[in-house]
Order: C-alpha cells, then structure tokens, then sequence
C-alpha cells in the first residue's frame, strides 16, 4: 500500500459521490440532527408533485367542455390508475386508489430523479423503510379489520409451533419491500457515480443518456410497478375474508 492506495487496485477520482451528505445541523431537544441531501433532494420532488397537480387540477377544471390536450393526458392517466387497481384488487379497489396513485407518482418520481441531476430520495433506506412501514401499517389494518380473531388463530396455522415463523414472516414484508426498492435504486446510483468518476469526459458525451434510461427510467418504473402490486396483493390477500 503506496501513500494509502492500495496497489494494483484502480483509482477512484474524488468526484466519485452516491454519498448522502449532511449539510445542516439543527438542535431538536439538546441532539444534533443534520439537514441531509435525501431531506432536500425528497422536498424538491415533492414540489415538483404538487406543481404538477395543482397545473393538471386547473387544467381540467378550465377545460372541462372543451379539454386540451394536457387535461386528456391527465383523464387518461387516471382512468389508467383506476383500471390498474381494480384490476388487481378487485371490488375492493376503489377504497385504495388515491393511496396507490399517491405511492405511485412518489416513488416515480424519486426513482426518476436522477436524471434531473439529484440523488434519488429512494437510494436512502430511511426514505424506503418509511414507505413500506406505511403499506406495513395498511395491510395489518386490513388483516385485523377484515379477519378480526380470524387472523390471530391463522398466526398458529398448520400447526402451533408454526407461530414464530408467521410472525418473522408478517414482519418480514415492510424489510422486503424497503431492500427490494432500495437496492435496486442505489445501485443504480452508485454505476451512474462510478461511470462518471473513472471514464475521462471523452467518453461521458451520449452514452450516459442509455445509461440513464435503464437505471433511471427503465429500471424506476419497474420498481415503482413492483412495490405498488406487491402492496395491493397483500392488501386484497388479508381482505379475502369479506368476499
């Protein structure tokens, strides 16, 4: 080891970053906590959602006779969402639409975001485990509602000494959902950083576009599809009770 570089191993510049960084201390209740760039990088999607649904509501509302094109492209993704969750949820489905179509657009967006220069809020397993700790929190709902003591005695299914095993597998969906989504995401983060930091800039002119495309575009829209079906299954699996 020369100067604390290993030899033989290739060199990463410094401009190689898929780091968060804190950026600004804040004293909550005598702790330090940090303004984080996954805080900053969350805030700008979240307005860029809320720019863009209040342009789609005026839309619509101003083209209600007469629609642009805009206002249809809006009506048609919502038909498109609607279908989407009948489709997998059944009768049911309609109780759950706006929090699908909310999650949906969210984890579209963060996992898109990297092609607008940010650091992907869903690269953050804090971002990920938050998510899925919600539909956690909406599937168990489900379960107790729907089942009632139903879902208590299937915690002891086949047989009693089962009843460990069911319990590390309910509390294994939030875990599952959260990794799936975040490693997926930050892993593509960390070949978009590497790419950037090791090939000289001859060689970052057009093919960082494809690049971009699969592990942004491609591969976010994928994921994003991936946690929502896997939310609305076991929603509409603990709901199976009501028929």
């Amino acid at each position: 080891m020369t100067n604390g570089v290993a030899i033989g191993l290739p060199m990463v510049r410094p401009e190689v970053d898929f780091y968060i960084h804190q950026l600004y201390p804040i004293n909550f209740f005598g702790t330090t906590v940090y303004i984080t760039t996954t805080h900053v990088c969350t805030f700008i999607v979240l307005l860029s959602i809320a720019i863009l649904a209040l342009c789609a509501r005026r839309s619509v509302l101003k083209t209600k006779d007469n629609p642009s094109k805009f206002a249809t492209g809006v009506e048609f993704a919502v038909s498109v969402l609607v279908n989407f969750v009948d489709g997998t949820m059944g009768k049911c489905g309609k109780k759950y639409t706006n929090y699908i179509g909310t999650l949906f657009v969210f984890v579209l967006f963060s996992n898109i975001s990297g092609l607008f220069g940010l650091r992907p809020p869903t690269a953050d397993f804090g971002t990920t485990f938050t998510i899925a700790l919600v539909s956690f929190v909406m599937i168990q709902y489900a379960a107790i509602r729907y089942q009632k003591w139903g879902y208590l005695k299937g915690m002891f299914e086949p047989i009693f000494l089962f009843f460990p095993i069911n319990v590390i597998s309910e509390f294994a969906t939030p875990i599952s959902l959260s990794l799936r989504l975040f490693g997926n995401v930050m892993a593509g983060t960390v070949m978009m950083a590497l790419y950037y930091g090791m090939l000289p800039w001859l060689f970052q002119l057009g093919i960082p576009s494809a690049l971009h495309v699969y592990f942004d575009l491609f591969s976010g829209a994928i994921q994003t599809y991936v946690f929502c079906m896997l939310t609305m299954t076991f929603v509409a699996q603990k709901r199976e009770v009501e028929g």
